[in-house]
């Protein structure tokens, strides 16, 4: 890494150089990947489904990774410290957030249609299908992040910042944590176009949703406390690397 070592200070970080916002990309995309397992559970079992809210909660969900990963992804603000960072948050939030925004967009537009279904779960299934396509291909994105992490030990904290620097002399426990994080994520996403096929309000779900469901679920609950407990931990890092 292209830190700045001062004699008495220590690790020197030149922020003006590195805008740091993936503590709320963190926990919208964890808020965002439970949302979306809860909508799928409302629109197979909730008799008195109203889209309204679920819109809304998409849509401010989708507006924060969208703006954030779009400016990560066309500035790479990590460029000087942590260039890899623009991709695997940058480009990732930036895919995310387009998706929310969408399914948001359809909830508002179509969500009394969609109440009115006689299988209400069928017919979001058969309008996400397309999309299914661009899902599959993010979590074979997310698996070549997953890998390139422990490959390349990314995703180390230094040891001045709180909590996460205390585990810096071991790199590779934080690489397995995050890399298997992306993991999870990615296993749910190349399962999302089959679990499809068998997304029903009249029928059992299947195994297949069942495992999306549960990998979404653990994923999001822990990006979501990660990204919470890093509003601490960066603050730590930035008082500690001022200078």
């Amino acid at each position: 890494m292209d830190f700045i070592y001062g004699d008495d200070t220590g690790l020197v970080i030149d922020w003006t150089q590195m805008p740091t916002y993936n503590t709320i990309m963190s926990i919208a995309a964890g808020a965002g990947l439970i949302l979306l397992v809860l909508l799928g559970r409302a629109l197979q079992r909730d008799k008195a489904f109203r889209a309204e809210g679920w819109a809304l909660s998409a849509g401010v969900l989708g507006f924060i990774l969208t703006l954030t990963g779009a400016h990560m992804t066309l500035t790479w603000p990590f460029a000087k410290y942590f260039p890899f960072d623009n991709i695997i948050f940058g480009e990732t939030s930036l895919g995310f957030g387009v998706l929310l925004l969408a399914a948001s967009f359809y909830l508002w537009k179509r969500g009394g249609r969609l109440a009115d279904s006689e299988d209400r779960a069928a017919e979001a299934a058969a309008t996400a299908k397309p999309l299914g396509i661009f899902i599959f291909g993010l979590g074979l994105a997310l698996f070549g992040i997953a890998a390139a992490g422990v490959i390349f030990q990314l995703f180390a904290a230094p040891p001045e910042e709180p909590v996460s620097g205390a585990f810096a002399q071991w790199p590779w426990i934080e690489a397995a944590f995050m890399s298997g994080l992306f993991a999870l994520i990615g296993v749910g996403s190349v399962l999302f176009p089959f679990a499809l096929n068998s997304f029903s309000s009249t029928r059992p779900i299947s195994g297949v949703a069942k495992t999306m469901g549960v990998v979404w679920t653990v994923a999001g609950v822990v990006f979501l406390l990660f990204g919470a407990l890093n509003f601490y931990t960066h603050i730590g890092l930035i008082v500690n690397t001022m200078g």
